[in-house]
Formats: C-alpha cells, structure tokens, sequence
C-alpha cells in the first residue's frame, strides 16, 4: 500500500518504500511513474535506488485477476557522482507474476539520463515531489476511522491548508509505452499496480512494499509501525478476502457517526468494492484522472488526498488546497518530472 511516511522502517530504508503510483496518457503513450525513498522524515537513509531490489509495474488486462504485463526496473551500484546503471526488462503472460522468469531486456541506460528502447523509454531519478496534502487533515480522518467517530472538521481551515510536503524530493521511475505495444492500444482496459520486491538469502524475491490507490495505507493503517501487516507482501486478488469487510466496516463507521449515508454498511461495503483489489483502472489513451466523477489512472496533478478522505468521509472533505501549489514540480513532456 502506498504511503510515504507510515512507519520508522520506512524511514531506515526509503528506497523500498513506494510513495505514490501515477498512470496516464503522454504523446501517444502510456506513462506510468513510480515513487519511493521521499525525504519526508528528514534526511533519507540512503540516495538512489536499492541496488538488490527489483522496481515492478504489474498491468493487467481486461479485468483480469492477474497480471498480464510486468515492467521491471533494476539498478545497480552508484559510481562516485552518484550515478546508478539501469535495466528495463518485460515479461509477459505467466511469466508476469512470477519472479524467476528473467524476461525480455528492452532497454539499459544511466540514473538521471533517458533511457531509449524503441517503443519504450525510462528515466529515473531524484525529483521534487509533486504530491500535496496538509498533514493536519489527514490526522482528523485518522482519529475517525480509528475510533468509529464523525469525521470533525470544525477546527479545520482550508483557507489556512499549507502543503506539508513542499520542498521534499523523492526518487521517481518514469516509464513511458508506446501505443503501438500490442497490449496497450487506445481504448484498452488495464489495471495497475506496482511493487518493490528484494532479494533473499536464500536466493528468491520478497515483495516489500506495493501500490495501487493514493492514500490507502496513510487511512486504513496508520498505526502498523513495525510495517508487519501482511497487505504488504499480499497480491490484489486476495483484498477483498482478506480485508474487504474489516475496510467496509471501519467507513461504515464513519459514516453511521457523521450521519452521512443512510445505510451506513451499504455504504461501507460500496467504498470497499470501489478500493478493493487495490488496483489503479485506467482506459488506455485517455485523459487520466483520480476524482469525484470516477477513478481512470491518475493525473500528478490530481487532488487525489482530497478524493480518499471524502470517499471515507462520505462527505465532502475540502482539503484547502489546489494543483497549483505543487505545478512547478510538473512537466507536460517526457520525463513529466523535475529533477533536482
């Protein structure tokens, strides 16, 4: 589950923690972003990319259970400026969700450098983050999904929302997918997810950490700060098993407080089938956006704290701020990110 500072672990070891998932259309393309490593907590415990892990976007097709696609990312060792070597490689069908297969090698290059494998292109570095969201209001939704009570915004001020997160970088994978792919046409359904997976001792993978919808973690498990909950390591087609009806009650809770929905579980459980299998949806080739109107990717521009905390809420939760405060952090052509 995303999230960029849950837990002290995550702060030791920024580098397998992921921070945000982003998908949406580029200059006929598909481009999928993936944070990790911010310096939200302070100094990061160490630059780059972890050189023993893997970086995976996991695509599915159609609404399928399971993944179709996989991009991987790997990285190697930094050189004295700092700088990482980078692999690209895809897999496809079965070999998608599993970790021994190696799969196609489509591109190699350098941290901080485009890197150019025909219908694919990468780049991969530290930037400013672009995410935005007053701290102050996601800790009054925090304390009403743990107690079961109204969400009360009667001492917040939207006027007065500052962005906690000005001023703070993160290290961003930004692949870019022709719409020539075969899979990834105009018009295709995918799903999308991503995952940092590290080596064992015994010569295998473990995932660490995943990502699908904004916020999820920061709402529903704030409290986990040894990073034990086994979301972590699940895949989305267990969700709705393992968490489907816990998630459900803990809004239905929230609302049946506030007095914002009717049938208080109905609601619950229609937020939870909208989360649940944690997995971004998006239409291949159109405009992207995390909002009231529907989830279609998401936009780096989206207020996508806005939208979790008023699905939760079951009421509109103004979060005081607008795109414009992170907009300098943003870019209309590749990589759509700004280096630091």
């Amino acid at each position: 589950m995303s999230h960029h500072l849950d837990t002290p672990l995550a702060g030791q070891n920024g580098q397998l923690y992921l921070d945000d998932l982003y998908v949406f259309s580029g200059s006929d393309s598909t481009v999928f972003v993936m944070d990790v490593n911010s310096d939200i907590t302070g100094v990061y415990a160490e630059p780059g990319f972890h050189p023993e892990a893997r970086y995976e976007f996991k695509v599915h097709i159609d609404g399928a259970e399971f993944e179709e696609l996989t991009y991987r990312a790997s990285f190697g060792e930094a050189d004295p400026g700092g700088r990482q070597p980078l692999k690209l490689h895809a897999l496809t069908g079965d070999a998608a969700r599993q970790d021994a297969p190696t799969g196609e090698l489509l591109l190699e290059g350098w941290t901080g450098e485009a890197a150019d494998g025909g219908d694919v292109r990468m780049w991969a570095g530290r930037v400013g983050d672009s995410f935005y969201i007053d701290l102050s209001l996601l800790s009054i939704v925090n304390a009403a999904v743990k107690n079961g009570t109204a969400v009360d915004l009667s001492g917040w001020r939207p006027e007065a929302a500052r962005n906690s997160f000005a001023d703070t970088t993160v290290e961003s994978i930004v692949l870019e997918v022709s719409h020539r792919h075969a899979r990834l046409r105009p018009g295709s359904r995918i799903g999308v997810w991503s995952a940092t997976k590290l080596a064992t001792d015994a010569g295998g993978w473990r995932q660490i950490n995943r990502a699908g919808h904004p916020m999820m973690w920061p709402i529903f498990w704030p409290d986990d700060t040894d990073f034990s909950d086994p979301a972590n390591t699940r895949h989305p087609s267990e969700d709705v098993q393992a968490v489907g009806k816990h998630t459900a009650g803990l809004v239905a809770a929230v609302v049946a407080a506030s007095g914002t929905a009717h049938d208080a579980q109905g609601y619950g459980e229609a937020v939870a089938r909208r989360l649940f299998p944690d997995v971004l949806p998006y239409v291949v080739g159109t405009p992207a956006t995390y909002g009231f109107a529907g989830f279609n990717g998401r936009a780096m521009a989206d207020n996508a704290p806005e939208v979790m905390l008023s699905l939760v809420a079951g009421t509109a939760v103004p979060s005081g701020l607008t795109p414009s405060v992170s907009e300098q952090l943003r870019h209309g052509e590749f990589p759509y990110v700004m280096p630091v």
